[in-house]
């Protein structure tokens, strides 16, 4: 009976637990952001689509991303200013386009020579110090930047043949703001327009074509339907460009969170690496609706020259500004010297 009596007043004691109700699950409302970028459709669905995809397909439902391509939400011109209110969340832009404020702005897009190919955008960022300015600079302006990574060289797409520099005089030409600064000296004028309006603009001449891409652009985005020549000459081997977020919006975000945008956007980097290096190539040797032109390269050689004089000046701007050079020609020192295929000789 003892026995007896002990186990009923154990039970007992142990009903409630028993017998409570299970706690109730409740789904979690996702986090949601909106997410610019500086491309329009055709191009973003190769450049910044394929990382947001990943992001909403692996963030298990607790962060959606909606996706606006080029002026859908706000001009390019201000996206900075909408990231850094809360307007837009997250952002995938150069510097330069997107305005920034920081002394970088001049460094986004095409800096006049910095790089030759891709892989030095990514080199520069992240074995040469690019990536701890970047961080610490939009640090101080309440952005998160995320990373940066290379895309296409800046070649001219144009309606004129050019086949000397002579022939750039008086072009109208769609380019970034840096770039179009540079090309000023050699009688190029450079044109402001939204993105997608530079394929009507060539249509109806107020453009004589565009310095903003390599040719794997020029056929996905159309331009290669409204321009006729291809200039093999570059002003830069690579776009630099960046993911950026709202700093609040990041630090609300947890830390697995995280890792799915980061491991997104480097899964992006590896995509757009091997699209535009094949293309670029596959574009000159076999497109059919750009007919490839070149400038000498003992006459090219006064553009790089140029350049040379235009690093001058920038580094002079600000202590930012010849850090980054300074980057930028230590670098050079070393592809130079290492030569093919860093330097393509």
């Amino acid at each position: 009976m003892t026995t007896r009596r002990k186990f009923l007043t154990s039970a007992a004691l142990a009903a409630p637990a028993t017998l409570a109700a299970p706690s109730i699950l409740r789904a979690q409302e996702p986090i949601r952001w909106r997410f610019q970028t500086y491309a329009g459709a055709a191009l973003g669905e190769h450049v910044t689509k394929p990382i947001v995809d990943y992001i909403n397909k692996n963030a298990n439902g607790e962060l959606e991303i909606e996706l606006y391509n080029a002026d859908q939400l706000v001009p390019t011109g201000e996206l900075f200013q909408a990231l850094q209110r809360g307007t837009i969340d997250a952002v995938h832009s150069d510097d330069d386009s997107m305005a920034s404020p920081t002394p970088l702005r001049v460094f986004g897009g095409y800096f006049p020579f910095a790089t030759k190919s891709i892989l030095d955008v990514p080199v520069l960022f992240n074995q040469y110090g690019l990536a701890d300015i970047w961080r610490e600079e939009y640090d101080k302006v309440g952005v998160q930047w995320l990373s940066s990574a290379g895309q296409d060289p800046c070649n001219f797409n144009t309606k004129k043949e050019i086949t000397s520099l002579a022939d750039l005089e008086g072009l109208r030409l769609y380019t970034f703001p840096t770039a179009g600064r540079f090309l000023q000296q050699f009688g190029v004028v450079p044109v402001n327009i939204p993105y997608e309006d530079a394929e009507v603009a060539v249509q109806t001449g107020e453009l004589d074509g565009m310095a903003w891409s390599g040719i794997t652009e020029d056929y996905t985005v159309g331009w290669a339907d409204v321009t006729d020549y291809f200039l093999t000459n570059n002003i830069s081997g690579a776009w630099i460009g960046s993911f950026f977020v709202n700093k609040d919006r990041w630090a609300e975000l947890p830390e697995h969170l995280k890792s799915v945008v980061m491991a997104g956007i480097e899964a992006g980097h590896f995509y757009r690496n091997q699209w535009y290096w094949g293309g670029e190539a596959r574009l000159r040797a076999t497109g059919d609706k750009l007919a490839l032109r070149t400038v000498p390269a003992a006459e090219w050689k006064t553009v790089e020259d140029a350049a040379v004089k235009f690093w001058d000046e920038i580094a002079q701007e600000s202590e930012t500004h010849q850090k980054v050079v300074d980057i930028f020609r230590q670098y050079n020192q070393v592809i130079n010297a290492a030569g093919a295929p860093y330097t393509f000789d």
